[in-house]
């Protein structure tokens, strides 16, 4: 045998046959694919749970719906009771102040009546006509005292600014410091609230 043949068997001796490139490729496609296998069997595992069924979608969304119709309800509801309630409150308060305001014209009505009298009568002196003035201021008195009205400002009384309006002031020596030693016009209140302040001289 040749030195040719020779070399040409080795070569064919130490080439791989076409089955045996097959297998190692087959190997290697089948290790590269195992990873990906587990890898989409993992991320099979891990995927989120399936949507509700249609029917299951429907009886939440009516769930939601009635919820929100009642919650709608409770809230109209107490919009009416408090409306309400407002003008029930509005309509007292407005007969609080009649019935107070009545019952003050009540307590005057007969000083009217006794002024219109005393007009009506054709001939009266001057006595007679003192006379019925002094009656009249005496229930006028009767009818402020029924109603809780206090007068303030006398004189020889000490100045009190929360009581008094002082709109003259003297120095005398025989009075003392402020000191009320002239009324121009008296001051009422009820209780503790100042209806109109008296309007007095004060000395020094």
């Amino acid at each position: 045998m040749s030195d040719q043949e020779n070399k040409q068997r080795n070569e064919q001796t130490n080439e791989p046959t076409n089955e045996q490139e097959n297998e190692t490729t087959n190997e290697q496609k089948n290790e590269t694919q195992q990873p990906e296998t587990d890898e989409a069997a993992q991320n099979q595992d891990a995927a989120p749970q399936e949507a509700p069924e249609p029917d299951d979608a429907q009886t939440l969304l009516a769930k939601a719906q009635e919820e929100l119709k009642q919650q709608k309800d409770r809230f109209l509801r107490t919009a009416a009771e408090y409306d309400n309630y407002r003008k029930r409150t509005e309509r007292e308060k407005s007969m609080l102040y009649l019935d107070a305001t009545a019952a003050t014209v009540a307590e005057f009505l007969p000083v009217a009546d006794n002024l219109e009298r005393a007009l009506a009568q054709p001939d009266c002196s001057v006595e007679d006509l003192r006379k019925g003035v002094e009656m009249v201021l005496t229930q006028m008195q009767n009818a402020l005292k029924k109603l809780g009205v206090t007068e303030m400002g006398a004189e020889g009384e000490p100045f009190n600014p929360d009581l008094h309006n002082a709109v003259s002031h003297i120095e005398d020596e025989n009075v003392g410091e402020n000191t009320i030693t002239q009324v121009f016009q008296k001051g009422y209140k009820i209780e503790d609230r100042v209806i109109r302040h008296a309007m007095v001289q004060v000395a020094n």
